[in-house]
Order: C-alpha cells, then sequence, then structure tokens
C-alpha cells in the first residue's frame, strides 16, 4: 500500500524517525525556555552540555563500568552540577547586561567543551550500547518498532509533561516565575533567590544531559553532536515562543514529525524546512506561536 506514491512502511519509519529527532528537539528547546523563561539568558552552551551528558555516560560506561541505566541519573546530576558552578562564577556577573554578552559568554564555552573533547576523545564518535533490556524490536501490527527508539520516545515525553506540570501548576514553579520577574518582593518573604536562580540553571543543563545520554545509544558519541542540533533548536525554540514551556514541547515534536514527512517526499528540503517555518512564523507572529506579545 502507497499513500502518494510513498510505501506505508517508509512512511511509517519516517515518522518514527521524525518522532525521535522531535524528541531530542522538545527535551533541549525545553531546558533553554527554561533557562530564558526563568533567568533570561540565552544560553549557547546548550549544546555543548547535551554532549557532555553522552560523554558522561560513555565515561561512566567504560572507565567506571557504570551502566546506561544509573548514568540516567548521574550523568545529568554531574553536568547540572558543572552547570551550576558556571552560573555561581561566571553568568551571575552579567544578569544586569544586555543579552549579547551572555550569548558571547555562553559561544565561547562552547567552542572551549568542545575543544578540550576533541583533544582528550578526538572526532571520530565513541560507542554506547544499547541497554540489553531495550535491545531488539516489537512487531506492532503496522510496522517493527525498535525498543529503544520507543523508549526515547516515552522517557522524553515523560520528563518534558513532568517539568512542564512543576514550573506552571504547582507552587514550586510559582515561587520561580515570581523570583524573576520580582526578586525583592519573593526575598522579603524569606526564599532565597540567588540559590533558586543557581538550581533552576542546573536543572535546565541537566535535561539537556539527559537528552544526551538517551541519544548515546542512538548515535556515536562525539565532540560535535551537540553542535550539530543546536541551530535547529534555537529555531524550534523562537517558533514555539521564547520563554514558552508548553510551546517548546510541542513544536519540538511537531517539527521532527514535519521533518520526517519531509524526508519522504522531498528529501532535499528536510535540512531547511525548520528554517522556512521559522521565518513564515516570524513574519507572521514575531513572538512565536505560543509566546506572549510585548
Amino acid at each position: 500500500m502507497e499513500i502518494f506514491g510513498v510505501p506505508l512502511q517508509a512512511m511509517y519509519g519516517q515518522l518514527l524517525l521524525g518522532l525521535v529527532n522531535g524528541s531530542f528537539y522538545a527535551m533541549l528547546s525545553l531546558g533553554l525556555a527554561v533557562i530564558f523563561g526563568l533567568l533570561n539568558i540565552i544560553n549557547f552552551t546548550h549544546g555543548a552540555v547535551y554532549m557532555l551528558g553522552a560523554y558522561a555516560a560513555y565515561v561512566g560506561m567504560s572507565v567506571f563500568g557504570i551502566g546506561y541505566w544509573p548514568a540516567l541519573i548521574l550523568a545529568p546530576l554531574a553536568v547540572g552540577i558543572f552547570g551550576m558552578v558556571i552560573e555561581r562564577t561566571m553568568l551571575r556577573r552579567l544578569y544586569k547586561l544586555d543579552h549579547l554578552y551572555g550569548l558571547l559568554l555562553t559561544f565561547g564555552l562552547t567552542l572551549m567543551l568542545e575543544g578540550l573533547m576533541r583533544s582528550v576523545y578526538g572526532v571520530s564518535g565513541q560507542p554506547y550500547a544499547v541497554p540489553d533490556a531495550l535491545r531488539g524490536a516489537t512487531d506492532v501490527g503496522f510496522m517493527t518498532l525498535p525498543n529503544y527508539r520507543a523508549w526515547v520516545v516515552v522517557a522524553s515525553l515523560t520528563v518534558c509533561l513532568m517539568t512542564w506540570y512543576v514550573i506552571e501548576r504547582t507552587k514550586l514553579g510559582a515561587y520561580l516565575r515570581a523570583g524573576t520577574e520580582n526578586p525583592k518582593l519573593v526575598q522579603a518573604f524569606g526564599i532565597n533567590v540567588p540559590l533558586m536562580v543557581t538550581l533552576t540553571y542546573g536543572f535546565g543543563v541537566a535535561l539537556a544531559a539527559f537528552a544526551g545520554v538517551l541519544a548515546a545509544p542512538i548515535i556515536q558519541v562525539n565532540p560535535l553532536m551537540g553542535s550539530n542540533l543546536i541551530i535547529i533548536v534555537f529555531a524550534v525554540v523562537v517558533i514555539g515562543g521564547m520563554g514558552s514551556i508548553l510551546g517548546s514541547i510541542l513544536t519540538g515534536l511537531g517539527l521532527g514529525i514535519i521533518e520526517g514527512l519531509t524526508k519522504v517526499y522531498y528529501p532535499e528540503a528536510s535540512s531547511t524546512v525548520v528554517f522556512v517555518i521559522m521565518a513564515i512564523v516570524l513574519m507572521v507572529r514575531p513572538a512565536g506561536l505560543f509566546g506572549r506579545e510585548k
């Protein structure tokens, strides 16, 4: 059976690939949206910390014998702590300055981290095995579904939705939003706003590292794996609306699926379709699909 001249199996395969890519777009853009929406920082190191999460899992496996499941917790925790150190020692000095200073600092840090990993591990990718429990595939009737890719989609959606719920629907999220809009008032109620800002930045970085651990068994771990994604992820954030948590999740998933379908019907445009959509959205709605007009 074919749809517009494309075999149904090929269509399902590309939809799955698009959904997996969309899951990574959603997680990475979610971390960016958390950091920008709550801290007003354009964090260009997001691709680098995604890469660091994958390398943390690889080093844990190859050097310390730490398996995949512990790495899902330990790698984001370690990279999140690294992010909090960066926030405390560098970014905190730039909060009252123009956004350009933070962008330049985080871009410089990205180049340093990528250069460090290239000097230690080289440019060739390092393999990371799929955990035994998730190997193989399952026949779901209309297609054969790889178990690990199904896990990536489920895990990404779970983390994204939990993050959205905490920030938008809980008292903790209300404190975070209030602390960024009026920190002096929140501090008057006895809340340590600087610590809350540091923890929020660390959490946003940890989200990217978690995505890096999820990606490690799918693609080879290499120093440039983050730079290959970060431009698309910034486009996702712009389309969804800078600082919009729900917009980042929905836009990331949607654009991943659109990208997958484009590879089926017009492969030459698959690498640019996201940016074409971004240009159209900015012309029609400059604040993004889910952003707030000022």
